[in-house]
């Protein structure tokens, strides 16, 4: 076997891979975009802004502007048109509306209303909520200001400070939230860290099942007689072919975990740990689609073969949805997948394993690497040579 030639086929399958801006896509930038979505939804600690519109408002005005930079992110702004487009157009998740002379007419008595603008959301309800405490909390240190004017004498504007001091010195009620019971996805897995991990091991093997008409296409063009026809034996043509389908899958493999480390900070853990997995990984994926690719008949058969089986067995592996929230028998089932011990792997790396911890789910995969590399080796060799 001559290992150059090899490498000149893997490499051309590489360039093949970047000539393919449409395969890039589906490669590169679709799967950070589920990761994006996938840690939105599980907490990836976005903080949408809020907008703010406070012109002269006086202290409480102040007090009530304080009070949101302390909770949230605030851009302020100068008319409430423009805070009204910001929120329409997702800039804002909320907008408020501090209205002018807030404190003059508060402490006159007239009834002010704090403008709140905000599409429909759970968001918006559960941020209304505290903003609603944070005026009703004012609204109790005005009422005290205004009852010592009547009692003592004076502006109710001269005791509005020290009822506002008064009432922070006040006890007030603890509220103590204890958690029960064990939680379903562990602290170091919430947010972009679950999605990364799912989406890594969902696309590297359909990427790699796909990408096994490219096999069917190098034996119907003739590449492959042609190259057997130069002193370039079958099993340097079989290694270069299974070393071009692992570079592929390595290649996007390495790109999201960078990407989401850099972009999303996510962690992967123990670093030699999760290499190993990932070379491990993406040898699987290499060899079931070199199997796909020596047994389909057409570079059409193998397409849709690539695509049913990567989304089939991603699915039941729990790429799709968490294997954590499997109900029986499809726990038991999802372990007959790749997916869900390359998941496992990741999931004991992230909470502080190392390469010996995750030793059973190494040796599964590559136990399993081997039996379909081997299967494909020589399937493909008879494709070749009949």
């Amino acid at each position: 076997m001559n290992l150059g030639r090899a490498i000149v086929i893997a490499r051309a399958n590489l360039l093949r891979l970047f000539r393919d801006r449409l395969g890039l896509f589906f490669i590169l930038v679709l799967p950070m975009i589920i990761i994006f979505v996938t840690g939105l939804q599980f907490g990836g600690g976005f903080e949408s802004r809020v907008g703010l519109l406070a012109g002269d408002t006086g202290m409480l005005g102040t007090d009530l502007a304080e009070r949101l930079d302390e909770r949230w992110q605030v851009e302020r702004y100068e008319t409430e048109d423009a805070l009204r487009d910001a929120v329409e157009r997702g800039r804002v998740a909320v907008g408020i509306v501090v209205p002018d002379r807030y404190d003059e007419r508060v402490l006159a008595g007239e009834t002010v209303s704090v403008g709140y603008l905000a599409a429909s959301s759970n968001e918006a309800i559960g941020r209304r909520r505290i903003v609603d405490a944070m005026v009703a909390e004012q609204a109790a240190a005005v009422r005290a200001a205004r009852f010592a004017a009547a009692e003592i004498g004076g502006q109710a504007a001269d005791h509005l400070e020290p009822a506002t001091s008064l009432q922070a010195s006040l006890p007030g009620l603890e509220v103590e939230v204890v958690a029960v019971g064990d939680s379903l996805f562990p602290e170091e897995l919430r947010g972009f860290a679950l999605g990364a991990q799912s989406q890594l091991v969902l696309f590297v093997f359909l990427t790699s099942l796909t990408g096994a008409t490219q096999l069917i296409l190098s034996r119907q063009l003739g590449v492959s007689r042609r190259m057997l026809a130069t002193p370039t034996t079958v099993g340097t043509i079989l290694f270069g072919e299974a070393l071009g389908r692992f570079a592929v899958a390595l290649f996007q493999a390495v790109f999201i975990v960078a990407a989401t480390a850099l972009m999303f900070g996510v962690v992967w853990g123990d670093p030699l740990g999760a290499t190993v997995l990932v070379l491990t990984f993406s040898l699987v994926a290499a060899g079931v689609a070199m199997l796909i690719g020596a047994v389909a008949n057409n570079a059409e058969q193998a397409g849709s073969i690539g695509v049913f089986a990567g989304l089939g067995v991603g699915a039941i592996g729990g790429s799709m949805i968490p294997p954590e929230i499997f109900p029986e028998p499809m726990g038991t089932i999802s372990w007959l997948t790749p997916h869900r011990w390359a998941l496992d792997g990741f999931r004991e790396l992230i909470a502080g394993g190392d390469l010996v911890a995750i030793a059973p789910q190494l040796g599964v995969l590559l136990g399993l690497a081997v039996v379909v590399l081997a299967l494909a080796t020589w399937r493909l060799r008879v494709a070749l040579t009949r």
